[in-house]
């Protein structure tokens, strides 16, 4: 190997490694590596930023924002809003589910369709009375096997286009992943609502979690004058009772009590630490006369407005709340907005609610001036839990959002606009027509996957240009000599699926896309096979709750654990690549 060989495939390794390791984002590591390759001289600095002006860049980011304008819009919803049917089998729920998922996947982002319907799906549980973990895994995937059926659904097919174009002259259509993903996303979700469900675990403690999905660690603050002041803690327990109100402790002057805190004598100020759903805590508080939190920034709260909502809210990977309290993140002074309670998978929270760390993940109960929920919730970065998040209002503009981007998908796969274009075009529309507000255009992208993209993208020029892609490709060949033609796709397209199980998938297609079409040209075939390949393992993302974002969103809601993706898809990633390598060899031949 030569000098730039090692040096690439050094940062290659500890790019993977920390993103394995997961102690840092994703962007930082990528970004970090980009800025080593510059200084050791194996990317030139004038091409450093080429990937932040790539067209495979531009597609994510502006499909992120059409995404936001057709949810905005109500056009989206026009679809979900009659799904919600309790009386539904399981089975058939999933298949309903799922196949809407799988469609609105297909033209929007998977991360958005998964954002849309989640909601949706834990209402029918709830009405059913049957736990979401059993229904929202299935959506999950469904969503992700929805994306591989046309250009803009997964930013792997962009990317893989992108990487087409470069080497070969021509980028793949709209539609040239149709014939592969679509069908094998039909049969992948035939699998998921007719077997896959089924195994899914249902041990006890994951089912109580997801049955208590809306009990919250709560606390409720006793105001001055209050009649309960003098009486002690353990004197609530018969209204506790009547609330459904569980009494868990009591924190005074920012401490918690423990022990005696059941014989403690009550004071003006302290806060009681509850468990309880938001319905239960409310009566509880109205029966007693309590505040909310802390009184004065309730009154504050009311005094700024026209009255208060309860809002729920699931925690990403990527949110501001992330990995921080709402103390420090000003939750208060910024959105005049209050942490209610932190749901948890169960698990029990021993510190003031306003200095507990939140964990991707978490559920919260936020307390925010009327009418300010969707707006709190994107400032934070979070998904909407609650019913009125489901509520469909009536918008002139729904059915100028669904003709601008029908036109604009229509106009790029016949070739008349370049999709950059076309899809800038509709973003532009959407701007001026005010479906997505101006002053949270910028919001709508999801700047950690740009400068990943951005990033890894001269680093994997680099690579290719410095011989290492054709170096692993020449072992994979070496590997299968002498194989059938779907015996060598098999094996290129289990390297890529183990390596989008635990990297991003985006970072993944980077990497193993040129190696499939160095693969093709050692052997004297066409390389779009081994492209369409990469571009189906990459996307197929199932044995772990990291492999995937979709995956890591369900997570807390399903109450799920990291082993418990592996069963529906391990069997879920056999069934992909049995069926969609003879559709390879079929619709894309050698």
């Amino acid at each position: 190997m030569t000098n730039d060989q090692i040096i690439l495939f050094s940062l290659f390794g500890a790019v993977f490694g920390l993103l394995l390791w997961g102690r840092w984002r994703y962007d930082l590591v990528a970004f970090a590596a980009l800025m080593a390759g510059v200084v050791l001289g194996v990317v030139e600095t004038k091409h450093a930023f080429d990937g932040f002006g790539h067209p495979a860049t531009l597609v994510v980011a502006l499909v992120l924002v059409v995404s936001a304008g057709l949810v905005r819009s109500g056009a989206v919803l026009l679809i979900t809003r009659t799904l919600i049917d309790a009386s539904r089998s399981l089975g058939s729920h999933i298949a309903i589910m799922g196949g809407v998922g799988g469609v609105l996947s297909a033209f929007m982002n998977n991360v958005a369709a998964l954002a849309l319907l989640m909601p949706v799906d834990i209402q029918t549980a709830r009405k059913a009375g049957r736990p979401p973990a059993m229904s929202l895994m299935p959506l999950s995937f469904a969503t992700i096997l929805g994306g591989m059926a046309t250009l803009i659904g997964t930013p792997p097919n962009i990317i893989i286009a992108a990487i087409r174009d470069e080497s070969l002259g021509a980028p793949f259509k709209m539609f040239d992943f149709a014939p592969v993903g679509a069908l094998t996303a039909v049969i992948g979700l035939v699998f998921v609502a007719l077997i896959g469900w089924r195994l899914i675990p249902q041990r006890e403690d994951a089912l109580k979690a997801v049955e208590d999905l809306g009990a919250y660690i709560a606390e409720l603050t006793v105001p001055e004058d209050n009649k309960l002041i003098g009486q002690r803690l353990g004197e609530l327990d018969e209204e506790a009772e009547k609330a459904d109100v569980a009494i868990l402790g009591l924190i005074r002057n920012g401490k918690r009590l423990y022990g005696v805190a059941h014989n403690v004598i009550l004071r003006a100020s302290d806060a009681l630490v509850l468990e309880a759903t938001p319905e239960a805590l409310d009566e509880f508080r109205s029966a007693l006369n309590l505040a909310f939190s802390e009184e004065e920034r309730e009154e504050r709260l009311k005094a700024a407005g026209e009255g208060l909502d309860m809002i729920e809210v699931v925690v990403t990977a990527e949110a501001r709340i992330a990995g921080m309290t709402a103390q420090s993140i000003g939750l208060h002074w910024r959105q005049r907005t209050i942490v209610l309670g932190i749901s948890r998978q169960g698990q029990r929270i021993t510190s003031h609610l306003r200095q507990t760390k939140v964990r991707p993940g978490d559920i919260l109960l936020l307390l925010v001036p009327k009418g300010a929920g969707p707006d709190v919730t994107e400032w934070l970065g979070c998904l909407p839990l609650a019913e009125r998040g489901l509520a469909v209002t009536e918008n002139t503009k729904t059915w100028a959002a669904i003709g601008l981007f029908a036109a604009a998908v229509a106009a790029a796969s016949f070739g008349l606009l370049y999709l950059p274009i076309a899809l800038g075009l509709v973003v532009v529309a959407y701007v001026l027509m005010r479906v997505v507000p101006l002053n949270e255009l910028y919001d709508q992208i999801e700047w950690p996957v740009v400068v990943l993209l951005g990033s890894m993208i001269p680093l994997g020029a680099a690579l290719e240009e410095s011989g290492g892609t054709q170096l692993i490709a020449g072992g994979l060949i070496g590997l299968t000599e002498g194989w059938a033609p779907w015996a060598i796709l098999t094996v290129l397209m289990v390297v890529t699926m183990t390596l989008s199980d635990v990297l991003n998938n985006t970072a993944t297609a980077i990497v193993a896309a040129p190696i499939g079409i160095q693969m093709a040209q050692t052997l004297g075939v066409s390389p779009d096979p081994f492209l369409m390949a990469v571009a189906v393992a990459a996307s197929c993302a199932f044995l772990t709750p990291i492999g995937h974002k979709n995956n890591t969103l369900i997570l807390g809601p399903g109450g799920y654990h990291f082993g418990d993706y592996w069963r529906m898809g391990l069997p879920l990633e056999i069934l992909v690549v049995a069926v969609s390598v003879p559709l390879i060899l079929i619709f894309w031949p050698m």
